[in-house]
């Protein structure tokens, strides 16, 4: 299974060779990509930002990168270990289950799930791509991964939805870039 790539703002212009995606911030009301293992997730800013508006410069963008066969990036890039020497047995078995099950069924959707933790029954995730601020992001997390989790291993008593710092550097970052574009 890859391991999940996402670049918002900050991320992205501090990373090299990805000059053909930094255009993709520059379209008006973009304001994250995803890199999943075969596909790409734009997400817009809000509600107002018409998909006609952004898809037609996005395709250009993701096309002339496509067609030039560079890679992403040939830099340091985002990896998260999916298992490691130190996992205890509950910890390895979340983390086969959400490769193998779990991920794949996500990531149909844009998004992907990055395993955060497991503390005192509650297994900690971190939603990325199109499930960022979805609105059925709660539906999925509860109804879907913690019923699976809490079936295959007792052990689980919750699942909850975690940020990092990148995320509120991205989220600050976004707001003041934002605030300065509106004077």
């Amino acid at each position: 299974m890859a391991a999940p790539m996402r670049w918002g703002l900050r991320q992205l212009l501090r990373t090299r060779n990805t000059a053909h995606f930094r255009v993709l911030f520059e379209i008006e009301g973009v304001k994250s990509v995803f890199f999943g293992p075969d596909f790409i997730t734009v997400t817009k800013t809000d509600e107002d930002v018409e998909w006609t508006d952004i898809k037609r410069h996005a395709l250009e963008v993701i096309a002339k990168f496509l067609e030039s066969g560079d890679p992403i990036t040939t830099g340091a890039v985002y990896h998260e270990s999916s298992f490691s020497e130190d996992d205890d047995d509950i910890v390895s078995m979340i983390k086969e289950l959400l490769d193998n099950r779990i991920r794949p069924t996500v990531q149909e959707d844009g998004g992907d799930v990055i395993f955060k933790g497991f503390e005192d029954g509650t297994v900690k995730l971190k939603l990325v791509g199109s499930c960022t601020g979805c609105p059925s992001s709660t539906v999925t997390l509860k109804n879907g991964i913690q019923n699976m989790l809490q079936f295959y291993i007792p052990e689980v008593d919750n699942v909850e939805q975690v940020e990092d710092e990148v995320d509120e550097i991205n989220a600050k970052v976004f707001s003041e870039v934002e605030r300065k574009l509106q004077k």
